[in-house]
């Protein structure tokens, strides 16, 4: 099969998880707040979050019942239909009358999705070799870019053009059609696995016992450490400086993702010229220069150039982190156990950067931003100096 068609199908499939999940995440807490729901109510819009949070519980039964392509089209398409097919429903409902019943709605849709994700990170570490998965992976970081910059932004404008139905009705067919190149996707050369051993719910707690685990764990935990606490901090610093929330949604929803688009577009590239190891100690040096950036920022009187300036770099450290961190994710995979092992990866490395996004605010309440930036860099540099000493890992070849 050609690379690039290879590469355009599992581009598409990750854009259509991302899209619908950045709109509702945006535009519901906004139109919420328009129609005075109380903060409680928006608050428990966090809770929609949680199938991709626990789908490692359900991916070792997708990883049981998938043994060839066959198998692994009909769980992607049969959940991207579930999932177009529930925001259709949700389109034809009003939020103001029916919010209880939308909020059950979204939350299987992104069960749906979840589902979607575990077959599609499986069959993609079938379908890349070692040398190939730093460009499948950007595909992977490319697709949840991409899926900010529209339905976190463009979509948002879009909104107020044409309205909810109209919308949300646009958002359930662009993912039907999002399915026809994994439809007509065919891979003579795929290595379909053949499941003998049996799968249960308990391997996820042999995945750390596997030589190397641990080692593996503390890289996936450790490397993006020292700029999540900033990137969850930045919009109320930005708000700080006098930035009006117009601006502040342009930045993150389509100045910033676009940054994200092209560096995890650049990073799959450099993945295949370089080590693993190489790769890890760059990203460790990229994500350093975050919070002494933003430090900087913190001390000085911050134009909006420089405000600019800083989201585009960050937004490109985070970039080169994600195809990395998916691409070792995948090279520590067991045969079999495809969809499991990669999902566990990285739902710990999401529930990590909740708890530090957590933190980073009691931190910049406690100690202000520049204290924040100061504990940030203390973070990355662990990280930095792990690798070093403990950074190459014997589970696959460096």
């Amino acid at each position: 099969m050609k690379q690039a068609a290879k590469l355009s199908t599992f581009f598409s499939l990750y854009l259509a998880q991302a899209v619908p999940l950045s709109l509702f995440s945006t535009l519901l807490p906004v139109i919420m707040r328009q129609g005075s729901f109380s903060l409680s109510a928006i608050g428990l819009l966090q809770l929609i979050k949680l199938p991709w949070i626990l789908k490692f519980f359900w991916a070792p039964l997708v990883d049981k019942k998938t043994t060839g392509l066959k198998a692994f089209k009909k769980w992607i398409i049969c959940s991207e239909l579930a999932y177009a097919l529930l925001i259709l429903c949700i389109a034809l409902l009003d939020l103001q009358l029916n919010f209880n019943l939308i909020f059950v709605l979204i939350l299987l849709s992104f069960v749906a999705s979840a589902t979607q994700d575990i077959a599609t990170d499986a069959l993609a570490a079938l379908s890349f070799t070692k040398k190939e998965r730093g460009r499948g992976n950007s595909m992977q970081s490319m697709g949840s870019f991409a899926g900010t910059l529209i339905g976190g932004g463009l979509m948002m404008i879009l909104y107020k053009e044409i309205g909810w139905t109209i919308l949300l009705t646009g958002v359930a067919f662009f993912l039907a059609l999002a399915l026809w190149p994994i439809i007509r996707y065919q891979d003579t050369d795929l290595q379909f696995r053949k499941v003998t051993a049996r799968i249960s719910i308990s391997d996820i707690g042999h995945f750390f016992s596997q030589k190397g685990g641990v080692r593996q764990l503390l890289f996936l935990l450790l490397i993006q450490i020292g700029m999540i606490g900033i990137l969850a901090m930045y919009k109320p610093f930005l708000v700080d400086h006098g930035l009006e929330l117009k601006e502040i949604g342009l930045m993150f929803g389509i100045f910033g993702p676009f940054f994200g688009v092209l560096s995890s577009f650049s990073g799959g590239y450099i993945l295949r010229r370089i080590s693993r190891y190489k790769a890890k100690l760059l990203v460790a040096g990229l994500v350093l220069l975050v919070p002494l950036l933003f430090w900087t920022l913190t001390v000085a009187t911050a134009q909006r150039p420089m405000l600019y300036a800083f989201v585009a770099y960050m937004w490109t450290a985070y970039g080169f982190a994600s195809v990395l961190v998916n691409t070792v994710a995948m090279d520590f995979v067991r045969p079999g156990r495809e969809g499991t092992d990669f999902t566990l990866q990285t739902v710990l490395v999401h529930l990590s950067s909740m708890v530090i996004a957590v933190f980073s605010g009691k931190a910049a309440d406690s100690l202000g931003y520049g204290g924040l930036a100061l504990i940030e860099v203390g973070l990355a540099t662990l990280s930095l100096v792990y690798l070093l000493f403990f950074g190459k890992n014997a589970k696959y070849a460096e």
